[in-house]
Order: structure tokens, then C-alpha cells, then sequence
């Protein structure tokens, strides 16, 4: 009697167990019965951002790191240098933001359609890649004061230039995924467009003849017309003249606070135009008017 009460009680203690066990798998798996993952690939920027949590003010000077988000093929605004050192206006940028707040900067590279998610996820505090604001993007990320404002610009052979968005009808443009240029084109359904994920390789798309033209910001193509021999930018401004600003995790609020203050005390010592002047202005030279891309003090 005993044995047989003693098995009937390990019996529906195993059966406990197992009950148990069951039903943390189940919890474990969600509703679908996929384990969770701290890989947000694929995930929406809303999603990511609700699993990642920014990192404090006092997390930040504690680490002795300000986290940014830079282009390494963007020049001269963002680039690598030939020692393997990140160089262009948004580092110097960059850089100054890191001093103020008693760290050094840590850049993290990143593609144009990388720029919300990398905030998102938490892998950067603040991305200063030569992210222009819209209305889009503000539903994704906490925007600062801006720094910059560009407008969209086309870049072709001289041989066969093109002067009019008209003129690109029946044509191929290549762009950079992430980039305004990308919906700006997306109304012409008469051009052909041809995207790729860096800077880099749409330009070299662009020298070996894969496209006819290449549209980004208009800053950036009239520097590379300069540098490359036998390009021209044929249309020098197109859309709206439009701000670039420093981003954050959505509700950031607190390091968007710190940026917006630095904004407005640098430019009381006109930091942008000094910036202009070590990063830009040897790339356009005298043709160029500095107040036609700086913004100072945050103020268009």
C-alpha cells in the first residue's frame, strides 16, 4: 500500500514538473514560439528602439565614451583618412561634443539607411552622419538644432551632362539607399534608379559607367566633381533647402538638451564657419560661400 502511494505521489510530482517546464518554454517562446533575440535585424525602429534603452548623461562621462555615428566614405564630411583615422566636418563636430562633456569620441561607421536603426538599437548615443531632418525621420529619432542645410544636387560626365531632372527621363540615376534623394526620385517613375547601400560604391558605379548621373546632397557632389576630372554638376540645387542636424534615441531627451545648448554656445564663437574652414573649404576652395551651408547657433 505504502509502495503504491509512494508512486502515485512521485508520478504526480514528475507530472508537475513537467507541467511547469512546459509552460516556461512556452513563455519563453512567445506567442509564436520563436526564442527572443537581442538581434534587432529586422525589426522596425519602433520595435528596436522600445527594446533599447539610451544611455544616461552620467552612463555616458562614467564610460569615458560619447558613441557617434559617422559616414567613413562621405568626404569631406565624413571619410577615413589614408592612416585610418576619421576626419570630415561632422568628426570635428563630433569631436568637440566628446571634449565638453569630459570623454573622447567612439565612432561607429554606418550606411545611409543605417543611420535611424544604429539609435534605435542603442549602438551610438548620437548619430552626426550628415542626417538631413524630415518629417519622416522625426517620427523615428529625436532631431537637435541644425548645423548644416543642403539641398538635393545631380552629378554627370562632362561629356554628357545632365542640367535637368527632364533630361533624366528614360535615364538611369544612381543613389545611396537611406538618403533623401531616394523618395525625392521615387515620384519620377520615368527614371531608372539604381541603389546601392554605401557612397562609395555608387560613385564607383558612377566612374565604371553604370548609370548616367548621381544625385545626393548637393554639398557633397560639387565636392566630388572637384576631385574627379570629367564630371560636372549640372544641377547644382533641387527640392527644398533643407536642415542637417545631429540625431538621438526617440525621447532622449536629455542628451537632445546637452546638444541643442552646445549648439547655441558654439555658435557664439562661430565654430561651424571655423569647421568650414579646416574640412571644407580645401575642397571648395574661394567659389564658395560658407553661409550657404553653415548654420550657426542652430538658427537657419
Amino acid at each position: 500500500m505504502a509502495t503504491n502511494v509512494f508512486k502515485r505521489t512521485a508520478q504526480a510530482t514528475i507530472s508537475a514538473v513537467a507541467t511547469v517546464t512546459m509552460l516556461a518554454g512556452f513563455a519563453a517562446c512567445g506567442p509564436s514560439g520563436a526564442t527572443p533575440s537581442n538581434d534587432t535585424s529586422g525589426k522596425s525602429d519602433s520595435d528596436s528602439s522600445k527594446q533599447q534603452t539610451a544611455r544616461t548623461l552620467e552612463q555616458i562621462k562614467r564610460s569615458g565614451k560619447l558613441k557617434v555615428a559617422v559616414f567613413s566614405d562621405k568626404a569631406p564630411f565624413g571619410y577615413v583618412d589614408k592612416d585610418g583615422k576619421n576626419q570630415g566636418y561632422d568628426v570635428v563636430f563630433a569631436k568637440r561634443l566628446a571634449k565638453d562633456l569630459g570623454v573622447k569620441p567612439e565612432y561607429t561607421t554606418v550606411d545611409p539607411a543605417a543611420r535611424v536603426d544604429v539609435l534605435a538599437s542603442n549602438k551610438v548615443d548620437v548619430t552626426l552622419a550628415n542626417f538631413t531632418v524630415t518629417s519622416e525621420r522625426k517620427e523615428k529619432v529625436d532631431f537637435a538644432k541644425p548645423y548644416m542645410k543642403v539641398a538635393l544636387g545631380v552629378v554627370s560626365p562632362k561629356s554628357k551632362p545632365i542640367t535637368s531632372v527632364d533630361e533624366l527621363k528614360g535615364k538611369t540615376l544612381i543613389i545611396a539607399k537611406g538618403t533623401t534623394a531616394e523618395p525625392y526620385f521615387a515620384k519620377y517613375p520615368d527614371i531608372k534608379l539604381q541603389k546601392y547601400d554605401q557612397y562609395a560604391d555608387a560613385y564607383n558605379a558612377l566612374l565604371d559607367g553604370r548609370g548616367d548621373a548621381l544625385s545626393t546632397d548637393n554639398t557633397e557632389v560639387l565636392a566630388w566633381a572637384k576631385s574627379n576630372k570629367g564630371f560636372t554638376v549640372g544641377i547644382t540645387k533641387l527640392g527644398d533647402e533643407e536642415p542637417i542636424a545631429p540625431a538621438v534615441q526617440k525621447g532622449n531627451k536629455e542628451l537632445l538638451d546637452f546638444i541643442n545648448d552646445e549648439i547655441v554656445k558654439l555658435g557664439q564663437e562661430q565654430f561651424f564657419h571655423k569647421d568650414y574652414d579646416e574640412t571644407l573649404k580645401p575642397v571648395y576652395g574661394d567659389s564658395s560661400n560658407p553661409d550657404d551651408i553653415v548654420v550657426e547657433g542652430g538658427k537657419i
